[in-house]
C-alpha cells in the first residue's frame, strides 16, 4: 500500500490488459505486481453477499459452486479471450481497465454488484455502476486496490443469461453484449428484473424502464417482446470499425429479447 501511495505506481495482477495496452512502449516508473495476493483471490459465501476476491480468474469463476443467477457472469467469463487470458486475467483487472466492452461489466451490474477499494487509508464499497465512469476511467485513487467485489444474495434462484455479439465466435471485442437476470414468483411472474446492455454507451448501462415494464408481467417465451426501442433509448452507440450506431442499436434491441426470451424459458 505504501509504495502505491508514495510511488504512484501501477497496479499489475493478471498483466493481460496491461502489457498489450503497452504496444511496442517500454514500462515505465514502478509497477507493483500484485498477484501473489492469495488474500484476493478466491469466492467466498457470506449470509449476505457473495464476495468474489479481485485476483480471482475467469476460470476459476467458471469453476467455483455458485447460484444460477451468475450462470450470466459465467457466460461473460467464458468469452474473454480465448482460454490463456481466461486463466491469468482477473475480475478485478477487467474492471480496472474499464473498456465500454469489457465483458464483464453488464452481468455485475444485472447482479448490483459492488467493488471494494482499499488504501493506507481505508476502505470503501462502490456499486459497479458508480465505480466507472469513462472509457478507461474508474473511481479508484492512486494507492488504492479493488480487492473484492461483492454481490448480494438477493435473487439467487434468479434465472440469468450473457449474449454478445462480435464479427467472429470467439475471441473477439463485442458490437453488443447484454446481460439479463429475472426472477420468478411462485405462480411464474416477474418479481424482479435487472438488464443491462454494453458497448453500446461510453459505459454500460441499466434500462431501468424496461426493467420497471417488466415487473408483475408473465415469464413466459414471447417476454422479450415487451422490450421495445424506446426502452434503449438512454443508449448512445457510435460508429466506428466493427458497427455503425444504428446497427448496434439495432442489435441491442433483438439482444435484449433474446435474452429475456431465453430467461423465460428457463426452469
Amino acid at each position: 500500500m505504501n509504495v502505491l501511495a508514495n510511488s504512484g505506481g501501477q497496479i499489475l495482477a493478471g498483466g493481460t490488459d496491461f502489457f498489450p495496452a503497452l504496444g511496442e512502449r517500454p514500462v515505465r516508473g514502478a509497477v507493483v505486481d500484485i498477484s501473489a495476493l492469495r488474500e484476493l483471490k478466491g469466492v467466498v459465501h457470506d449470509t449476505n453477499h457473495i464476495r468474489i476476491g479481485g485476483l480471482t480468474t475467469w476460470t476459476e469463476l467458471v469453476r467455483a459452486r455458485l447460484p444460477r443467477c451468475f450462470d450470466g457472469l459465467k457466460a461473460a467469463a467464458r468469452e474473454i479471450g480465448g482460454i490463456q487470458i481466461q486463466n491469468r486475467g482477473t475480475v478485478a483487472g477487467n474492471l480496472c481497465n474499464a473498456s465500454p466492452a469489457a465483458d464483464s461489466v453488464p452481468p455485475l451490474l444485472a447482479l448490483d454488484s459492488e467493488v471494494e477499494l482499499v488504501s493506507h487509508a481505508g476502505t470503501r464499497r462502490l456499486p459497479v455502476a458508480d465505480f466507472i465512469v469513462g472509457n478507461r476511467k474508474t473511481r479508484r485513487q492512486p494507492g488504492e486496490i479493488l480487492s473484492q467485489i461483492f454481490v448480494p444474495r438477493t435473487v439467487e434462484n434468479a434465472a440469468s443469461t450473457f449474449l454478445k455479439l462480435g464479427v467472429r465466435r470467439y475471441l473477439v471485442i463485442s458490437i453488443v453484449m447484454v446481460a439479463v437476470v429475472i426472477e420468478k414468483d411462485a405462480i411464474g411472474m416477474v418479481r424482479a428484473a435487472r438488464v443491462s446492455v454494453g458497448s453500446c454507451s461510453i459505459v454500460a448501462q441499466r434500462l431501468p424502464e424496461l426493467e420497471r415494464a417488466l415487473m408483475g408481467e408473465s415469464a413466459t417465451v414471447g417476454l422479450g417482446s415487451l422490450a421495445t426501442a424506446d426502452h434503449l433509448k438512454s443508449l448512445s452507440p457510435i460508429d466506428d470499425l466493427r458497427a455503425t450506431a444504428a446497427y448496434r442499436r439495432g442489435a441491442a434491441l433483438r439482444l435484449v429479447q433474446r435474452a429475456l426470451d431465453e430467461c423465460a424459458r428457463s426452469r
